[in-house]
């Protein structure tokens, strides 16, 4: 009788796996045992890789800056407008690309140190720039500080698909809710539509402020 070798069980697979699952029941839905099945593994093999599932969340966090840097180089002529709009145009695609991946994302800790080689890249164009190094720190974790959270609210707008009613409709259910508050009301056009020119618009506002507060052009 023939027997299959197994692809053995490591910290990578188990986070791709893990990220996987993630996009079919979302964060909430995502447990060590959940992941152990779909990994045709009994879950207490999963305590040899992560001490529960923070570590685990950390590693997703990883593995997912380490697909969102994959294949791309920084740019030595950036400016340092240039550097912070692409850096976070990434970024926000990066977690798009996955169901509650900012959530995931959000005050994970890196378990690698892949991260460290743009983050130098950055802060030492940010600094040739005229930047100050808590000046360059200061710019460069507002603005991602921004995009994790834009894109916290912009995947939290919408119930998921399994918890949507037919017929759903968000600026509708809050028209009527908000109807003695017709300001506040209509602000749901600017505040929960068009999420990539909104996003845009920030960001810009985000950086002219940087340069404006520590004078750089």
């Amino acid at each position: 009788m023939g027997t299959e070798r197994r692809t053995p069980l490591d910290r990578r697979r188990v986070a791709d796996t893990a990220l996987k699952l993630l996009n079919e029941v979302g964060l909430d839905g995502l447990t060590l045992r959940a992941i152990a099945r779909e990994l045709d593994v009994k879950a207490p093999a999963l305590y040899w890789h992560f001490k529960d599932k923070r570590a685990l969340l950390d590693e997703m966090a990883t593995e997912m800056y380490r697909r969102m840097v994959a294949g791309t180089a920084l740019d030595p002529d950036d400016t340092w407008r240039e550097r912070l709009l692409k850096a976070n145009r990434g970024l926000r695609a990066a977690l798009l690309g996955y169901r509650d991946g900012a959530k995931v994302f959000s005050g994970s800790r890196f378990t690698g140190v892949e991260h460290a080689e743009q983050l130098e890249d950055s802060l030492r164009l940010l600094t040739a720039a005229g930047f100050s190094l808590p000046q360059a720190v200061r710019a460069f974790t507002t603005v991602y500080l921004y995009t994790l959270g834009f894109v916290t609210e912009e995947q939290g707008v919408q119930p998921p698909p399994d918890e949507r009613s037919e017929g759903f409709d968000l600026m509708e259910e809050r028209a009527r809710r908000l109807a003695g508050y017709p300001l506040a009301a209509a602000a749901g056009a600017e505040l929960f539509t068009d999420h990539d020119r909104h996003f845009e618009e920030g960001l810009a506002l985000l950086i002219e402020g940087i340069g404006v507060r520590y004078g750089l052009g």
